[in-house]
């Protein structure tokens, strides 16, 4: 959407802003390292469910775009997805019907789903259209995960009645590396490399019940991408049949001042995102309340942190600490404070993207120069 003259001029405080320039490096970044890793790059863009930022990734290269539900994936097909995949168990018939009725629609994307259950495929069966079938990846997943079949006999179980299921077609394997928390220590590592051996080793078990020539192996967050591609280097072989690969990471397009600045293996990548908002408080000496809190701001994966400050007239605020401490729903507690006075407007760096974006009906664009030049509006609801 196109931002009227008065949202740029006058942007909202507290609000959140993208650095546009910082967003397309980081399209750039993780597009070439896709490539250099022989693998292809379906962003999940619930990440951001922002139509122009969409638009970038598309236009940068990617194979299609991962989502969570079947509203977002009509969206990634409206915004020019050739394929979409809906990484999560859809088994609603209303919502399996509308990802059917997307995938025979004129000029259709090829529509993938994630699939743990003989009743998830038997609904997904029961609602794709013979013309366009519905390409379902059997999900493995870890005991004590979230989704996914926990097993490799269950897996390939499940993969057989899918092969035996009319209306769908037996498409590969998907999987998440993300079964531990965002640490490269040594012990969630090695985790993670058997979670990706365990897949490949079922995407093989399987090979001879797929129904496509050339199936779909999907893992890959922005945590742990490099521990994805790193086992398949490990697996191929001469005898190994051909196996399209495909990233699904969506939190590397903005990165993030916390949990994947810390975690991300991807060089290159720069912290896009921030919100900014006003010191409404210094009740105490070292102390200084903002005025963003659970509402405005990311908790899930760490408190935010302070980055810049600048006084009413705009004056830079040097020198500047402060140390975020306590959130509450509108409001956030530093401590160790030095700099900060009533009424200065800060630049809060976030960690987790994901958690984000979702609280705000729109973001503001800023150029070069750090000034805004333009709102987009998310796309959630």
């Amino acid at each position: 959407m196109t931002a009227t003259t008065s949202e740029v001029a006058d942007p909202p405080i507290p609000g959140l802003y993208l650095d546009l320039a910082a967003m397309e490096t980081n399209v750039a970044v993780m597009q070439r390292w896709c490539a250099e890793a022989q693998a292809h790059l379906a962003p999940h863009i619930k990440t951001t469910m922002t139509r122009e930022i969409v638009l970038r990734q598309l236009a940068a290269g990617a194979w299609g775009v991962s989502v969570a539900t079947a509203r977002q994936a009509e969206l990634g097909a409206a915004w020019g997805a050739r394929r979409v995949v809906v990484a999560n168990e859809v088994v609603l018939p209303r919502d399996l019907h509308r990802l059917a009725a997307l995938a025979s629609a004129t000029d259709a994307p090829e529509v993938y789903l994630f699939v743990d259950s003989v009743d998830g495929a038997a609904a997904a069966g029961a609602a794709s259209r013979t013309s366009h079938p519905l390409r379902l990846l059997v999900d493995l997943g870890v005991p004590g995960g979230r989704t996914g079949v926990r097993s490799e006999a269950d897996a390939v179980a499940l993969a057989e009645y899918v092969a035996r299921t009319h209306g769908v077609v037996l498409t590969g394997v998907a999987a998440y590396e993300g079964i531990l928390t965002n640490d490269r220590d040594e012990a969630t590592l090695a985790a993670i490399d058997r979670h990706c051996r365990a897949s490949l080793a079922l995407l093989e078990r399987v090979r001879a019940l797929l129904e496509v020539a050339d199936p779909v192996f999907t893992m890959g967050g922005s945590a742990f991408p490099d521990r994805v591609v790193g086992a398949l280097a490990r697996h191929r072989t001469e005898d190994t049949g051909p196996i399209t690969t495909v990233l699904r990471s969506g939190c590397y397009v903005t990165h993030d001042h916390g949990t994947y600045a810390q975690v991300s293996p991807i060089i290159g990548l720069q912290a896009a995102l921030r919100v900014r908002a006003a010191v409404c408080s210094v009740p105490e000496p070292g102390c200084a309340v903002v005025a963003a809190g659970r509402r405005e701001l990311p908790c899930d994966a760490g408190l935010p942190v302070l980055l810049t400050a600048c006084s009413p007239d705009r004056t830079p605020r040097t020198p500047l600490r402060g140390t975020a401490v306590r959130m509450f729903d509108h409001h956030l507690v530093l401590t160790e404070v030095e700099g900060l006075h009533v009424g200065d407007v800060v630049e809060l760096g976030i960690s987790h993207p994901c958690s984000a974006f979702d609280r705000w009906p729109g973001l503001t664009v800023l150029g070069p120069d750090g000034e805004p030049i333009a709102s987009w509006r998310t796309e959630f609801r």
